[in-house]
């Protein structure tokens, strides 16, 4: 497959489409169209207003706003300005959406029109934001964004762009402690395209692409370059939603989509699945958290095309493939891993004294790659602690086979000791979910006098399915040793995740660990 590896940046990545195909629609979002020509001039004034109003070299451009057709102008935009674009996690609450958009010194903020009041109250606070653009328009203080971007110059800056450029901060989704900018430099960017483009995301000019990740988190804001990259169109969704994605899929004759096992899990679950048209698809990528077995099965069952794996993190981009050949289902094991390193990682598993592990035992994933993010923003000894000799700590608890496969086996914080045996959720919840009642889990530590900590399961049922605790205790017995079998069973409606995917296991041990010092017994 041809790919334009010698784009060195995004503004060349602009102007090359606008150039080979300027007619030929790049997004569809709710109706509306625009074309690669469209796009790069759109860019071109979007980059032109940064540059009247901003003072600082590589300012920082917030927006907070769901997903839209319109991020791809201002990222662009920001790009041939030599700015950097930060997206702003609209799940957040109030007080976070502000120390983003403090951490980051944003000079500019875009706001989407669902979060206008929330920036109306918190603009006192927004210490460096000197303008306010409403994205929808109708604001009677603040100009609209299309308004403000027409009457901009549709001449290209054309300033000179340089790999070292930090061309987007995204910020680490915050499972323990403040969210981190993770800055992604011009040349982090396309190697990452150029890379992802030959092996998990394969899109090509005659795909047809779907966007229904958040654009603010990693997976949503390169689904779409990758289609940018390959001339392919893509339709936005403007957040994941179970029964419009069911409807888009076959309206839109979609090809190709990033879909995280989470909402894989609710589309397979949302009422008419069953009847949807899936023919269209070509490929499903997935990743950001481990797939049991058992929904890896039914969503190639369901969906009926190529499934591959992608493994990474924010800071490193992916770095491992596991290829449609290897999803056999009669083999299960392969299908337990995420694959082998991408010829653009060196991947190492590591004991506690950095000494590499042979296979089959469990260690820390380390990573070296030029998809490596600059480093923090305003962080330096959180950069500095996360990397050892240009190796970077995923925090990742996993294994190599004897083939060069790797398995993620939990994340290393997640690791329960009990009774000096240590004990890994996911391999818990793998063997839990298989059973017939069970729609979801999530699996953590407990204090416990006798063993230090306990294993507990918490369970969502499926809809009028029940199912008592010893049943489900009784079933990961019967596949998994009894020490890492959980000792008990707490039943809920719906378990905390954040918008990757990721469950929120410190939402979930927080009662339980309430009154001690840490959450290690």
């Amino acid at each position: 497959m041809a790919v334009q590896t010698a784009l060195r940046d995004l503004p060349e990545l602009s102007r090359y489409h606008a150039a080979v195909r300027p007619e030929r629609v790049a997004m569809t979002f709710e109706g509306r169209e625009t074309t690669f020509g469209q796009l790069d001039r759109r860019a071109s004034r979007v980059a032109n207003g940064l540059l009247a109003t901003c003072t600082t070299a590589q300012a920082r451009i917030a927006v907070l706003d769901k997903n839209s057709d319109l991020f791809y102008e201002l990222l662009f935009g920001a790009a041939k300005a030599r700015d950097v674009l930060v997206p702003v996690n609209w799940r957040l609450a109030p007080p976070e959406i502000a120390y983003i958009v403090n951490d980051a010194e944003a000079e500019l903020l875009f706001v989407g029109e669902e979060y206008v009041e929330t920036i109306e109250r918190l603009l006192p606070e927004l210490r460096t934001v000197k303008r306010v653009i409403a994205l929808a328009g109708g604001h009677p203080a603040w100009e609209g964004y299309a308004a403000w971007r027409d009457h901009q110059s549709v001449a290209d800056p054309r300033l000179e762009t340089l790999g070292v450029d930090v061309a987007i901060q995204l910020y680490t989704s915050g499972t323990t402690g403040r969210p981190k900018g993770a800055q992604l430099t011009q040349e982090v960017v396309m190697v990452t395209l150029a890379t992802g483009r030959e092996s998990y995301y394969p899109c090509s000019a005659d795909d047809v692409n779907l966007l229904c990740m958040p654009q603010y988190h990693w997976a949503g804001t390169f689904v779409g370059l990758f289609a940018l990259h390959g001339g392919a169109r893509t339709v936005i969704a403007r957040q994941f939603n179970p029964t419009e994605i069911l409807q888009l899929i076959p309206s839109e004759r979609i090809t190709r989509a990033l879909i995280v096992p989470a909402a894989q899990l609710a589309l397979l679950n949302a009422p008419g699945c069953e009847a949807t048209d899936f023919s269209s698809l070509v490929s499903i990528t997935y990743g950001a958290s481990p797939i049991p077995l058992d929904l890896l099965r039914q969503a190639m069952a369901t969906f009926e095309c190529d499934f591959r794996q992608a493994y990474g993190l924010t800071e490193i981009g992916v770095v491992t493939h596991l290829p449609p050949e290897d999803h056999d289902v009669a083999g299960s094991r392969r299908m337990r891993s995420c694959g082998k390193p991408l010829p653009t990682a060196e991947i190492k598993v590591v004991g506690e004294d950095g000494a590499v592990l042979p296979p089959d035992q469990v260690g820390e994933i380390v990573v070296r790659t030029p998809q490596l993010m600059k480093g923090y923003w305003r962080l330096p000894e959180a950069t500095a602690a996360s990397l050892r000799n240009g190796w970077f700590s995923t925090g990742d608890a996993g294994y190599f086979d004897e083939d060069g496969y790797l398995y993620i086996y939990d994340r290393v914080k997640d690791m329960i000791v009990s009774g000096g045996e240590n004990v890994y959720p996911a391999e818990v919840e793998s063997a839990m979910f298989g059973h017939p009642a069970v729609a979801d889990v999530a699996v953590i530590g407990v204090p416990d006098e006798r063993w230090g900590e306990t294993v507990k399961a918490v369970v969502v049922r499926k809809p009028g399915v029940d199912v008592t605790e010893a049943e489900l205790v009784t079933h990961a017995r019967e596949r998994i040793a009894h020490y890492k079998a959980p000792k008990s069973v707490d039943f809920v409606e719906e378990l905390p995740r954040n918008p990757s995917g990721k469950i929120l296991k410190r939402i979930l041990r927080a009662p339980y660990w309430e009154g001690f010092e840490r959450q290690v017994n």
